[in-house]
């Protein structure tokens, strides 16, 4: 049995840490998937459990170097770990510019330009400069040297590795000299130097790590959001009295108050009062909810003015709410498939970075210009500094953080990050009708009864069609409770996908399908009821034939009105150069109805959950990719075999499992934003990309042509992972 578990892992600071991880646990026998965020600092790793356990994951991470521990319950994430390493950052950075400043000075006496200004002489004597380097190179540096020492005895190679490589023969070199020249009769400031060069690029790496610790703390600004919508504590309401209790200790069926301004601290049904309830928080609409008796009230949104009694139906585990921050935090901490491109380079790209290095000195210093070490030196460092794969680690994974995020808080969740690459380069969306594009709240229209009477009839009708979650069902339920307020209940039901629905209700076995179905069962009607279905069908209607112990009791018409951003959703997609195209169970009449009023031309009726299935598959095979946007349990096969399973969030629990990309409210134009979510993302990623890619291909050259120094090289090392971050963030606005 494959289980999934998560950690939380500390003492990653760049992509190939990740990478590491990545490899190390994947080697493990048993270990199916492996996870690990940099952005996030957590990973997310599936394994057989009968041929591993946790522990062993974790061991092997620890012994690699860094720190791991699971994530048992998942509460508020607090930011005082995160903020606590940001003000060590701020410390270190602050000591080691402190100390860098006289150093920093000295650089002045090698530009002509600068003669005019005065450098004491303590500043430039080499035993001074070596007293003020030591503790920036071995007490503030010594967090690189622990976790390069850590990555090469693992046999990996980090940024850590390249900044010690480079600080090191700079101090070291520059040591050399100070010492030589304790016993030499040649003036001191004569000797060229290179502890600014090694105090430098550790302060600038700190700089870069404290703007990008301080940067990437803002892309968890949208599921803190969604933690905040949490409360604590909920008012129970039991024999009278009033009660304050733990939300985590409610139960299904326990009764709570609801005051005006309050948080409804769990999903339940309204049984007594009314109110307005603001859900924009949740669900991205700014208008807001009318709630009362039958409604359902979900945890987080906030009740503006009447006193709500609701009955709790969900644990606190299972709300709503505590299921988006799941997916949303999934998303966050998934990759892209893009990322692996990443993964790859980062992987191999320290090694070759080192022997790029190595080259750069062996033609400096043999050919270009021969036996001046100094300057071979000087430009292997610079090659050293300037390549740290930073950049290229961060591209993917912060903009998937914020873009996900960003759909969040407009009612759209992605599951994976891949499905924010994925659904942009769709080109053919499919929707349902029923409930998708069409609301689903048929009425009653027409209705036919043959050995009942009419309540009779509509009572066990409103019996099995409450024991089906299919949006129709729900609306006959809705209409028949104005006559009829206590329904019987109904055994043995069996959902008869794409066709209807079967069950038992006082012990008489009842059927209410779609016309069809009897047509496929070869279970023949009166000419009369068929009659009487054609004419229906023929205005628009929806109708259903029921059944009761074989014989022939009834027709039941409803009629579904499309959703008023139905048109326009469609219209945008097909600007977009998205195909739509619609499937319905539907009769022929009915569907073409709908596609003239939303702009579909292309539809197909009277099909069943499996041929929507094969219809994509066949899509497929001609070179598209498919999105299906559906809602109920009918859709579940063609959600899940479609390259992006759309899953409207107001529908049944199965179709929103089946997705891949939940809509919480049913507006249609939600789907539109997703697409454009996911595009911009994919550009903001490939943008970091581009800017990585370059920074790296381009920068090399100069380092290794003497044109950059190795402190600017620092310098830009550190913000060009800054920028990639600010980069991301940018879509926080889309």
């Amino acid at each position: 049995m494959e289980v999934t578990n998560y950690l939380e892992i500390k003492g990653m600071h760049c992509a190939a840490c990740a990478v590491r991880i990545e490899k190390a646990v994947g080697k493990i026998d048993g270990v199916t998937h492996v996870n690990i965020n940099l952005t996030t600092e957590k990973g997310r790793i599936t394994f057989q459990k009968e041929r591993t356990g946790i522990s062993e994951v974790i061991n092997k991470i620890n012994k690699i170097g860094f720190e791991a521990k699971e994530i048992i319950v998942e509460n508020v994430p607090t930011d005082r770990e995160k903020r606590k390493e940001i003000m060590i950052l701020q410390w270190n950075f602050f000591i080691s510019a402190f100390l860098t400043f006289p150093l920093a000075w000295v650089m002045f006496t090698h530009f002509e330009w600068a003669s005019f200004i005065q450098v004491p002489k303590l500043f430039i004597h080499p035993l001074f400069q070596l007293g003020i380097t030591i503790p920036i190179q071995f007490i503030i540096g010594f967090q690189f040297y622990e976790r390069a020492w850590k990555a090469l005895k693992n046999r990996s190679a980090n940024m850590d590795v390249l900044v010690v490589l480079s600080t090191t023969a700079a101090f070291f070199y520059s040591h050399y000299l100070t010492v030589s020249s304790l016993f030499s009769k040649s003036p001191s400031h004569s000797i060229w130097l290179f502890y600014e060069t090694s105090a430098f690029i550790i302060t600038f790496v700190l700089l870069g790590k404290l703007l990008e610790a301080k940067t990437k703390l803002k892309t968890t600004e949208a599921i803190k959001k969604l933690y905040q919508l949490q409360t604590k504590t909920a008012t129970l309401f039991t024999n009278g009295k009033e009660s304050k209790l733990p939300v985590e200790n409610l139960s299904i069926g326990d009764v709570i108050i609801v005051k005006p301004g309050e948080k409804v601290p769990i999903d339940g049904q309204v049984i007594k009062g009314n109110s307005l309830i603001d859900e924009s928080l949740l669900t991205g609409e700014s208008i807001p909810v009318e709630k009362g008796i039958g409604k359902f009230v979900y945890a987080g949104t906030i009740n503006q003015n009447g006193v709500l009694t609701v009955k709790v139906t969900k644990k606190n585990s299972e709300t709503t709410l505590s299921q988006i921050i799941r997916i949303v935090e999934e998303a966050q901490s998934s990759k892209a498939p893009i990322q692996h491109i990443a993964d790859k380079i980062t992987g191999i790209f320290v090694p070759i970075v080192i022997m790029i290095a190595v080259l750069t000195f062996v033609a400096w210093y043999y050919v270009y210009l021969p036996g001046h070490f100094y300057e071979a030196l000087e430009k292997v460092i610079t090659v050293l500094i300037i390549a740290c794969p930073c950049a290229l680690g961060l591209a993917t994974p912060t903009s998937v953080m914020v873009g996900s995020g960003r759909a969040a808080q407009l009612g759209i969740l992605f599951k994976e990050g891949k499905f924010l690459e994925l659904l942009c380069k769709s080109n053919v969306v499919i929707f349902d009708k029923t409930g998708t594009i069409t609301k689903g709240e048929a009425n009653i229209t027409n209705m036919y009864v043959e050995h009942y009477s009419e309540n009779a009839f509509l009572e066990i009708i409103g019996a099995v069609e409450s024991a089906s979650n299919h949006p129709l069902a729900k609306a006959i339920v809705k209409n028949v409770h104005t006559k009829i307020k206590t329904l019987p209940s109904a055994s043995q039901v069996l959902n008869l996908p794409g066709y209807g629905v079967k069950a038992l209700v006082h012990g008489k076995e009842v059927v209410i399908a779609n016309p069809r179905y009897y047509m496929e069962k070869n279970v023949p009607l009166p000419i009369k009821a068929i009659n009487l279905v054609k004419e229906l069908e023929k205005e628009g209607k929806t109708v259903m034939v029921a059944l009761i112990n074989s014989k022939f009791a009834g027709i039941i018409a409803v009629a579904d009105e499309v959703k008023s951003s139905s048109k326009m959703a469609i219209s945008r997609l097909k600007k977009l150069g998205i195909e739509v195209i619609m499937l319905t169970g539907d009769n022929q009449n009915t569907a073409r109805s709908v596609a003239q009023k939303v702009g579909i031309h292309k539809f197909r009726a009277e099909v069943t959950p499996q041929e929507k299935a094969e219809m994509i598959k066949h899509l497929q095979k001609k070179g598209n990719r498919v999105a299906m946007v559906g809602d109920g349990i009918n859709d579940a096969p063609a959600l899940a075999v479609a390259d992006v399973g759309i899953a409207i969030g107001t529908g049944s629990d199965i179709a929103i499992e089946s997705g891949n990309v939940t809509i919480i409210t049913g507006d249609l134009m939600r789907v539109v934003d997703a697409f454009t979510i996911s595009k911009r993302t994919m550009i903001n990623i490939k943008q970091n990309f581009v800017w990585a890619f370059f920074y790296n291909i381009f920068m090399i050259p100069f380092a290794m042509l003497g044109i950059m120094p190795p402190w600017l090289a620092g310098a830009a090392m550190a913000l060009s992972s800054v920028s990639v971050v600010l980069n991301s963030l940018r879509l926080r606005n889309a």
